[in-house]
């Protein structure tokens, strides 16, 4: 029997695997998909952003944006998780962001340091608000591409002050092998293992202090009785047969939305009628800014700025971040050709040379009619029921993203752009919350430690315990609460 049986391999579960790994525990990974490729595949826009070779063979079924049905929306199935297509941005919350949760910043911030230091981070201190911090960056950041400094230039001739944005991304560590600054880092897996994703940071590790790893095994469903979780029922993906996995404690990272899922298929809505309510991933969108000259010549890398000048413009009025602005890729030109609006289609891909993108992402609130359930009708190839998820913006989350998208426009156009226009984003690659923790039982799923409340071996170490969103990629705080989790788990062990 396994110590600690870990469901879902990415940023939570790697890093709960490796510091339990480190205690000397008996650790299993159950994930449903399988490794990266690392070929060619990899770095072909059409299979990764069209095909979605990747794509996991139980679509969602999401209502979003004022849609008046449910439709199908594909999410990825990999060993390492969304680290594996996320773009390496790894930003901290600011400290006015933990308003409201059972721990403070002070709580979190040896753990940011750690995770920074495991995933490889190239960073510099900058930013507005820039929290404090106990250790540097592990790495310098390299110096900006020419895309790069041209919205650094812009900003500081608008009165702004740009900053690096903090990357795990291997630039400098000659161990490893190194990043050759292509373009495709956000969306795709890395052929060559530069970007520092899990599989070749935290699971490495992990397995070399002998950790397990078991690919293609679909989580359904934990055991329960008097409290305490004695079986994990699992479907083998290549034969269809029903395995059961045992251990002393069960960790769920399956992202929240999956981990909603298989919560709510243990039927364990019954302890919390606030499980699956409250999804947030924030109110992102893209502005393209198209240009009288080409953008990016050389094709370089170079989502390297970033502004956090208007964060805390809303605080003082809803508790809330207002949000950040950072640089982005432009896709290829098939694929913007292939997404455009019908009538825009050839002129969409004739002008992507001349495109230059900036990133919106705003706070969003948790509100309880964004949630996750279980379709009473539909199932997979697997026999579960098909996972639903119903989301809309309320007013003040769009408020707050346009206006982070004027303040981009205004960027842009400083930069050299004749016209912008806005792109709205429909993934749930920031899916978090749905399982918040707390102090208070009647408002938290999870206690200040993640452990799941009226199941004593249950912890969730992955996104779902953010009670709040905040404005910045969550992958790095998933990470470094996964640790903190990791050591309250280690600290119940008996002598």
């Amino acid at each position: 029997m396994y110590d600690a049986l870990i469901v879902g391999s990415g940023f939570g579960g790697a890093a709960t695997a490796l510091r339990l790994a480190e205690a000397g525990m008996r650790v299993l990974i159950v994930e449903r998909g399988d490794p990266p490729r690392r070929d060619e595949v990899d770095w072909d826009q059409r299979q990764i952003l069209i095909e979605q070779c990747y794509r996991s063979d139980s679509p969602l079924s999401v209502r979003q944006y004022g849609a008046s049905r449910h439709s199908a929306l594909q999410s990825n199935a990999v060993l390492g998780g969304n680290s594996v297509f996320y773009g390496g941005a790894a930003l901290r919350l600011r400290e006015a962001d933990l308003n409201g949760w059972p721990i403070s910043y002070n709580d979190l911030e040896p753990y940011y340091c750690k995770a920074e230091e495991l995933l490889g981070v190239h960073g510099a201190p900058g930013g507005i608000c820039e929290p404090p911090r106990s250790r540097p960056y592990a790495f310098e950041p390299v110096e900006l591409a020419p895309p790069a400094r041209r919205i650094l230039e812009a900003g500081r001739k608008l009165g702004l002050e740009p900053f690096r944005i903090p990357l795990a991304i291997n630039f400098r560590d000659e161990t490893r092998p190194l990043c050759i600054r292509c373009t495709t880092c956000d969306g795709f897996p890395c052929k060559i293992e530069a970007k520092n994703d899990v599989n070749g940071t935290l699971l490495r590790a992990a397995q070399q202090r002998g950790a397990e790893i078991m690919t293609g095994v679909i989580a359904d469903r934990f055991v329960e009785a008097a409290g305490c979780i004695s079986t994990l029922e699992c479907v083998d993906s290549a034969s269809g047969k029903r395995l059961q996995l045992r251990a002393h404690r069960f960790i769920l990272a399956a992202g929240a939305i999956g981990s909603s899922a298989v919560l709510l298929r243990s039927g364990f809505d019954r302890f919390s009628s606030l499980l699956g309510r409250g999804l947030m991933r924030h109110c992102n969108a893209v502005v393209t800014g198209f240009f009288p000259f080409q953008t990016n010549r050389a094709g370089e890398f170079h989502k390297q700025i970033c502004f956090d000048d208007f964060y805390e413009e809303e605080r003082s009025l809803s508790g809330r971040a207002t949000g950040l602005i950072q640089d982005i890729y432009t896709p290829a030109a098939e694929i913007v050709r292939y997404f455009a609006p019908f009538g825009l289609r050839h002129i969409a891909s004739v002008t992507t040379k001349y495109m230059q993108n900036l990133l919106c992402i705003a706070e969003d609130e948790a509100r309880a009619e964004n949630r996750i359930q279980l379709s009473p009708h539909e199932t997979d190839r697997y026999g579960l029921p098909t996972t639903t998820v119903d989301h809309t913006y309320a007013p003040e989350d769009l408020r707050r993203r346009d206006f982070l998208v004027g303040k981009a426009r205004r960027i842009l156009k400083a930069a050299g752009a004749l016209a912008t226009r806005l792109y709205q984003i429909d993934t749930f690659s920031h899916a978090i919350g749905a399982a918040p923790f707390g102090s208070e039982p009647d408002t938290s799923v999870l206690d200040a430690d993640c452990r799941f409340r009226n199941v004593e071996n249950l912890w969730v170490a992955d996104g779902s315990f953010m009670p709040t969103s905040a404005g910045v990629n969550p992958s790095l705080t998933i990470t470094a609460n996964a640790l903190r989790v990791a050591d309250r788990i280690a600290d119940r062990i008996d002598p």
